[in-house]
């Protein structure tokens, strides 16, 4: 994730041409497994957060040719569960998190067609919460990272309108501290950098004229991504 996030950050500052490309490319290469999942280090961990943090970077740097895509599709789908959702591994529960970074990946290689997105919409929607604020699994407290986590799964399949958006983007605002400016998890909480992007990212997608378009796969501004000429594939119903 920090490695996608530098790109992000060189992308943001037009700066990618000051950046050694192909190593790049070489070491997110050399993090694909034979079943198509990535680890995220040399100790080999294997999650849904590597295969989506790899085909971002290399999607932001044209290079996707670079690895197995067909590959990765299938140890994302592998990870598939019956409600709709993504885990972090086959087998693993559905976690919104989870969902983000498959959803994410498959909408970057063009195969949000293997999605199913009445079930997972409505898995989705149902994080929502009487608060207004969105969870990440059944049975958790609502946190304003969620907003973007679920909001941007939801953006991408086409199923936002499937939330009171009202109550969230109410939710969001009561979590602004009013002195600093920031956001925290929860109304109340200590704010965070974390928390304060998320949220502002999640009023976005809510519809939220005072932010600038967020892209719902990288959770940058859409400005930033028109001069890579690259488009991440979102569903119409």
């Amino acid at each position: 994730s920090d490695l996608l996030s530098a790109i992000q950050i060189l992308v943001l500052y037009d700066a990618l041409d000051e950046f050694n490309v192909d190593k790049v490319v070489e070491y997110v290469v050399g993090l694909q497994q034979p079943d198509g999942s990535f680890i995220g280090d040399k100790w080999g961990e294997v999650d849904t957060r590597f295969s989506f943090c790899a085909l971002a970077t290399l999607s932001l740097l044209g290079r996707l040719d670079a690895v197995s895509v067909d590959g990765a599709v299938q140890f994302i789908l592998s990870c598939m569960n019956f409600d709709g959702g993504f885990g972090t591994t086959p087998g693993s529960e559905s976690h919104a998190g989870q969902i983000f970074c498959c959803v994410g990946a498959l909408a970057i290689v063009g195969r949000l067609h293997h999605v199913n997105a009445d079930a997972l919409g409505w898995w989705l929607a149902e994080r929502q919460l009487p608060s207004g604020g969105l969870n990440g699994r059944p049975e958790k407290l609502p946190d304003v990272c969620y907003s973007w986590w679920v909001l941007s799964s939801l953006k991408i399949i086409d199923r936002l309108h499937w939330i009171d958006k009202d109550k969230l983007s109410a939710f969001i605002l009561a979590c602004q501290d009013e002195e600093t400016g920031g956001i925290s998890d929860r109304p109340g909480d200590m704010v965070d950098p974390f928390h304060t992007l998320f949220g502002i990212a999640g009023l976005s997608l809510l519809g939220d004229e005072t932010v600038k378009p967020v892209n719902p796969v990288f959770c940058m501004p859409e400005e930033s991504l028109t001069q890579l000429k690259f488009k991440p594939q979102q569903l119409i119903d």
